[in-house]
């Protein structure tokens, strides 16, 4: 039934999506004269209303710098909040235009409709406890109960993880991530599971956040990714390649301070990363100063991750795996020539 039902939604978004393409999402964009973004409903760090009311995260922005690679302004960007169940109908139904949502790269998506254009934050599935529960590791959780968001990827990996240790878990299943924080919270289960960087951002947000502890181990990986529609090219372009510039931009020491001084700069790589050599920009359908938009009004790579996620922000996430390759991680952009 399950197999059925999942072939059933597949087939109808991969009908949807050539019908969604068939309208350029790019020519729409620049036509309505805003970016409508998928967005978080609420998770520190990656996407939440501040203390003014206005969007902010590492997910948010991206979706700014988006915009003002097409649109010019990185402030023409409408936030639609998703649960993870309703994420991907919202963007096969052109609800929404991009879903950078810490969403995970799987085979079983990219067949039902949709295409990852880049990992933008390499994470794993981890644990938080009760500090007074007295667990030092996952291992040590069995026959505990477990929170968990529905639509996830989690659900398959919990069950990976107990079978292969031999031992046995009850599973609490909420639709959203605050109904899961919160019946976490509240003491209706033992551990809630998650991409590790939320569990940082969840964490912050609990009655009493000290009481709580993320545990060492990572037991899935999950490659958080931008996932648009299959059957658009140009616009699956223009996502790629504005963050892979974001990327470049950071690895070529261009910042948001330096950029209007780094135009003049003489080194190959960031002349055609702002637009002053080459035709780039017009090859995605934009002009040659798309990136050069992206970085000034936004920063590059390093800069969004450090104010939202890192030494900046109050997660204090280590780069890890999501530093430049060139210091020893994974974030690597192929060359703009």
């Amino acid at each position: 039934m399950k197999k059925q039902f999942s072939m059933a939604i597949a087939g109808t978004f991969v009908a949807l999506g050539i019908s969604a393409a068939s309208a350029g999402t790019l020519d729409t964009i620049k036509q309505r004269g805003q970016l409508v973004c998928g967005s978080n409903a609420g998770l520190a760090g990656f996407g939440i209303p501040n203390e003014q009311g206005k969007w902010a995260g590492f997910d948010v922005d991206y979706c700014r710098a988006l915009a003002a690679a097409v649109l010019g302004d990185a402030e023409k960007v409408k936030y639609v909040p998703l649960s993870a169940k309703d994420r991907f109908a919202a963007l096969q139904s052109t609800e929404i235009d991009v879903l950078p949502r810490n969403t995970t790269w799987t085979l079983s998506r990219e067949t039902s409709g949709f295409l990852f254009a880049a990992t933008n934050y390499y994470d794993g599935q981890g644990f938080m406890v009760k500090k007074s529960l007295g667990v030092n590791s996952a291992k040590d959780l069995d026959g505990a109960t477990i929170c968990v968001q529905q639509g996830t990827s989690h659900e398959l990996n919990l069950s990976d993880f107990f079978r292969s240790l031999g031992k046995k878990y009850q599973i609490l299943t909420l639709a959203t991530i605050d109904e899961a924080k919160n019946a976490y919270d509240g003491g209706r289960c033992d551990a809630f599971t998650s991409d590790s960087s939320q569990l940082y951002g969840v964490r912050l947000s609990l009655k009493n956040p000290d009481e709580h502890v993320v545990l060492p181990e990572i037991i899935s990986k999950e490659p958080l990714a931008i996932a648009v529609r299959q059957g658009d090219d140009q616009w699956f372009n223009v996502v790629k390649w504005t963050y892979f510039a974001l990327v470049q931009a950071e690895e070529s020491g261009v910042t948001q301070a330096n950029v209007d001084e780094m135009v003049k700069s003489d080194k190959p790589d960031i002349k055609r990363l702002l637009g002053t050599e080459g035709d780039f920009g017009k090859q995605l359908g934009l002009d040659n100063q798309w990136a050069y938009r992206a970085i000034k009004q936004v920063g590059n790579y390093g800069e969004i991750f450090d104010r939202n996620l890192g030494s900046q922000s109050k997660l204090k996430i280590e780069r890890g795996l999501n530093a430049l390759w060139t210091k020893k991680g994974l974030q690597y952009a192929p060359p703009i020539r």
